[in-house]
């Protein structure tokens, strides 16, 4: 069998503590390339010392496309396969050859994973969905300021493939700041106002800040985007303004858009259940307790990064829980804070819940 050539690479900056373990994981491909952009720390010593090809150049003003443009520079035009990742990504062992054997067998240019992007305290995947950083040296170029993305140059003609064979698992360090995603956000849709993802990202990027008029006017302007046509990604901008409205108060507006999001993919757990969340916030138990048994009746999660872990975690039966309590439907409240307390077993405020039901049950039956 033909053996080809892959190669990894990355762009860093003080990331000393993700060095050894990255480099274990990707020590499968032939060579490992960094573009570091300026570490004060030793992530470039660390790198050179296990045989990474490191340059150093820091990409001022910053933007991502022209750091992962020029750290896939780097990568020698023979190569027939680029792993783009990050150092706080690594694969599960044995990529390499799953790889190989699909890129053999088809005719690929580039190629869909799963990416494991979070992970619960215990650590099982929490969302997971499809990325297609694997690529052919030739044809591809980054794009966008943030958010980035690999897009075919010109006019070439690209052949994507998706497995689930290989997987990527996301290990963020949670101390690293994110506070330049909104300016280059801003940024990006002021190059590409029509670009209907970054529209989608700056309006739930305005919601995370609380700068609710901004976000309502940004998702707004994201539904209205002639390619803005994907049912997941519009269900969730949806939801955003409904957030953004319940947040300051105006319920009415927030119900509205909830059943807009539930209309446009109505294949999705999300919305039903935070519809649930506001039906109890409002003390409204009974509109609440439909939602979520509606929500239950879907039972396959979305592989795109839209699906929210909230709405497959222990919070379904969390909820359903205290619902049933305050409906009087007291067994059954106890059979779902079992379910949850079972899916979250440290938290104690669930362990408290299954306890308080038991008592009031055992009460109830000594009267």
């Amino acid at each position: 069998m033909k053996k080809l050539k892959i190669c990894v690479y990355a762009i860093s900056k003080n990331e000393s503590s993700f060095v050894s373990r990255w480099v274990e994981s990707m020590k499968e491909a032939d060579e490992i390339y960094v573009l570091d952009t300026g570490s004060q720390d030793d992530t470039v010593e660390k790198l050179e010392r296990l045989g990474v090809h490191v340059i150093q150049k820091e990409i001022v003003p910053w933007r991502f496309d022209v750091a992962r443009n020029e750290s896939l520079k780097m990568v020698p035009e023979d190569t027939d396969i680029c792993v783009c990742t990050d150092l706080d990504e690594l694969f599960d062992e044995g990529w390499r050859d799953v790889l190989e054997n699909l890129w053999l067998s088809q005719s690929i240019t580039r190629l869909r994973y799963l990416y494991h992007w979070s992970f619960d305290e215990y650590g099982n995947p929490a969302t997971t969905f499809h990325i297609n950083k694997i690529h052919s040296r030739v044809g591809y170029i980054w794009k966008h300021p943030v958010h980035e993305v690999l897009e075919p140059e010109n006019s070439f003609f690209e052949t994507e493939v998706i497995t689930n064979e290989i997987v990527l698992n996301h290990y963020p360090d949670k101390n690293k700041s994110r506070g330049s995603y909104l300016p280059l956000l801003e940024m990006s849709i002021l190059e590409d106002p029509d670009d209907d993802r970054n529209m989608h990202y700056l309006g739930r990027e305005y919601m995370f800040y609380g700068k609710w008029n901004e976000a309502i006017t940004t998702l707004h302007r994201h539904l209205n985007l002639p390619k803005a046509t994907w049912k997941d990604e519009r269900c969730a901008s949806m939801r955003f303004l409904a957030r953004c409205y319940a947040y300051q108060g105006f319920y009415e507006e927030a119900e509205l858009w909830y059943q807009k999001a539930m209309k446009e993919a109505p294949y999705l757990r999300e919305g039903y259940l935070e519809m649930a969340f506001l039906k109890y916030t409002l003390k409204e138990y009974k509109e609440a307790y439909q939602y979520v048994q509606d929500a239950l009746l879907i039972l396959e999660r979305s592989s795109s990064y839209i699906n929210e872990p909230f709405a497959w975690d222990y919070h379904v039966y969390d909820l359903l829980s205290i619902l049933c309590f305050q409906l009087h439907y007291e067994n059954e409240s106890l059979m779902y804070a079992k379910k949850a307390f079972d899916m979250n077993p440290n938290d104690l405020r669930l362990q408290k819940n299954v306890e308080v039901i038991q008592n009031f049950l055992e009460n109830k039956k000594s009267i």
